[in-house]
């Protein structure tokens, strides 16, 4: 470990020394007061709260809230260390049944909404938790094999959803939260000691990954591992005044877990919970973030969007304008990575096209007051990071896993890289195996997989290296590239070794495209299959006159898409090397969502899946 890194960690556990979440949170609702907090639309009242159609709740109400269902815990029976169980879409409930578990010495443990009952038991089964908040009928459905085999589960409480009749462990959320306040009005010496009594190194959370293969594993992460974490980010964002986020993705990902709940636990913050991802847009376009995180996907998907309007754009002289004013963009960008500058003229030449033309698309998309975007948990397309930088926006690549809190790589304000990851992280070791696999130390490693001691040892080797799967490269300024996972590499029948997400990224470019998979595992060349988007190929197609209404299985055999699909392969391949070239291609029928299993909870592919259940298509085009 160089001086360098071993100086800044020490600085930053001096910081951290002796704290915990709750004492962390307590700092923070001593320093917000009656600032919001979260804000979700769950049951509004449209002429209350801070903003129309918001229902809000401030950093001291979240507390005492918080307190209440840690005091309701607490006299259902739940000691320190054991687990409470959390299926929830993202919304104010949610975040304070997390924080009462956490004040009652508890492991929260929020689950995937999509999980199959199969793999809910599995989970329940695994962790065996006392009690489990559940929000509405399909979860409790998803949960009703489980809580039939479970012998630890005492108590359900549910948000939304009606009690079963027969079965006294069931209670509403109202009710619940109700016997805990009660609870606490004579047990508050009690609660303080349980809170005040937690370790930093005692487990804080166990997060399920969703899991490309086999079953899912459960990740410890600690109270001082998460808030090294919520430290070091916080340092390289740099962000500054009160920030407002966005909140959309599950908080079983450990990204918004972090991001959504545990830095603004640290940092203060005004957190929009949003319950379906589908609304995301609309939500931009009324929050106006200064903070937003996205996976690969949403970013690819605002692309597309704004990329199909910029293109229907008949006027030759206006699109030249905007063609021009990208330009200007990406020169502007580009010049801030490491190792650059911004001459006066380009100043000039930003300012001019901003104030003309980018701020306005920028505010379109509700991004205008965005001063910190980041996109992880896939690679990003480099042509999607280079379509922001021309709005003007740079899109700080992230990289990380649950297994480390989160990120232990990431571009910022004063390390920036395109196409890159960014660098190490404050007090974390970042280094390359024999084979390329990209290797991480530091504070933020996770004890371990709950349960697991082989795949721990796994993991974690003896000099305490995280083992990522990934394979990357690093430039001669410690920018991190990740290429792809180690497991995924393609090996062709003679040989060549080919990384299938790049060649999926410049496939999923074209704007019908909304996911590929690449295949070639000891074959002799490489084949592709694709899916639509749901949302722009039918816009697409309407431009090449076929008719409204048409069905995403039609357009996927109609000759004018098969054309647009012919185009987006041959213009991937003439990126690509020889052995890299798609040879073969079907345009499936189907969409491919976490619900129809060929994706994860996070929109990352499931290869094996989709191998399995296309299998009769891989034959197909190797005939």
């Amino acid at each position: 470990m160089s001086t360098d890194t071993l100086a800044i960690r020490a600085e930053i556990e001096q910081e951290i020394a002796g704290l915990t979440l709750p004492a962390a949170l307590a700092r923070t609702v001593a320093a917000e007061g009656e600032r919001p907090a979260y804000s979700d639309k769950v049951g509004v009242d449209l002429s209350a709260g801070y903003a129309p159609g918001w229902r809000t709740v401030g950093w001291a109400t979240l507390r005492e809230q918080a307190l209440d269902v840690a005091g309701a815990l607490v006299a259902a029976g739940v000691r320190p260390g054991d687990r409470v169980a959390l299926m929830a879409s993202n919304r104010i409930e949610h975040v304070v049944a997390d924080l009462g578990a956490v004040h009652a010495a508890a492991v929260s443990m929020s689950v995937y909404n999509t999980l199959s009952p199969d793999q809910v038991a599995y989970v329940a089964g695994h962790a065996e938790p006392t009690v489990a908040v559940l929000e509405n009928a399909d979860h409790l459905a998803r949960w009703e094999r489980a809580l039939g085999a479970s012998d630890s589960l005492r108590t359900i409480v549910l948000i939304d959803a009606e009690p079963p009749a027969g079965d006294d462990r069931f209670v509403t959320w109202d009710a619940f939260a109700a016997s805990g306040a009660a609870w606490r009005a004579e047990h508050a010496a009690e609660l303080e000691a349980r809170a005040a009594g937690i370790a930093p190194d005692d487990p804080l959370t166990i997060l399920y990954t969703s899991g490309t293969t086999g079953n899912p594993k459960g990740v410890v992460l600690t109270h001082h591992a998460v808030l090294y974490e919520c430290a070091c980010s916080l340092r390289v964002a740099a962000t500054t005044g009160h920030n407002d986020f966005i909140s959309y993705l599950p908080f079983a990902h450990i990204a918004e877990r972090t991001l959504g709940m545990y830095i603004p636990q640290v940092n203060g913050a005004h957190i929009h919970l949003i319950a379906d991802p589908a609304l995301l847009l609309g939500a931009l376009g009324e929050v106006h973030p200064t903070r937003f995180f996205g996976v690969p996907r949403v970013w690819e998907k605002i692309k597309t969007g704004i990329s199909a309007k910029l293109a229907a754009e008949t006027d030759p002289e206006k699109r030249a304008q905007v063609e021009g004013a990208l330009a200007i963009g990406l020169e502007y960008v580009e010049a801030q990575q490491a190792g650059g500058s911004i001459s006066p003229d380009l100043e000039a030449r930003f300012q001019a096209a901003d104030a003309g033309l980018l701020a306005f698309l920028r505010a379109l998309l509700g991004l205008d007051r965005c001063e910190w975007a980041a996109s992880a948990a896939a690679p990003m397309p480099l042509e999607v990071a280079r379509f922001f930088a021309g709005l003007g926006m740079r899109i700080y690549d992230v990289y990380g896993m649950t297994e480390t809190c989160a990120a232990v790589t990431s571009c910022g304000p004063d390390q920036f890289r395109l196409g890159t990851v960014g660098r190490a992280l404050p007090g974390i070791e970042i280094t390359l195996g024999e084979d390329g696999e990209i290797l991480a130390r530091g504070p933020v490693v996770s004890q371990g997989y709950y349960r697991q001691p082989d795949a721990t040892a796994a993991l974690i080797d003896a000099d305490g290296w995280v083992h990522t799967g990934d394979i990357g490269e690093l430039d001669e300024d410690g920018f991190l590239k990740v290429v792809d996972r180690k497991k995924e590499m393609i090996i062709t029948s003679s040989g060549k070794n080919i990384a299938p997400s790049n060649i999926e990224n410049h496939l999923k470019e074209s704007p019908i495209v909304g996911h590929a998979l690449v295949f070639g595992e000891g074959r002799p060349y490489v084949v592709a299959m694709l899916t639509l988007d749901a949302e722009i190929a039918p816009l697409v197609a309407a431009q090449l006159g076929i008719p409204t209404g048409t069905s995403l299985a039609e357009l996927a055999q109609h000759p004018a898409m098969l054309a647009v699909a012919q185009q987006s392969v041959d213009a991937t391949n003439e990126r690509l090397s020889r052995p890299e070239q798609v040879k073969a291609w079907e345009l499936l029928p189907v969409e491919w969502t976490a619900e129809s299993e060929e994706l994860t909870p996070t929109l990352k592919l499931k290869r094996r899946v989709v191998h399995a259940k296309y299998a009769d298509v891989l034959e197909r085009l190797y005939t």
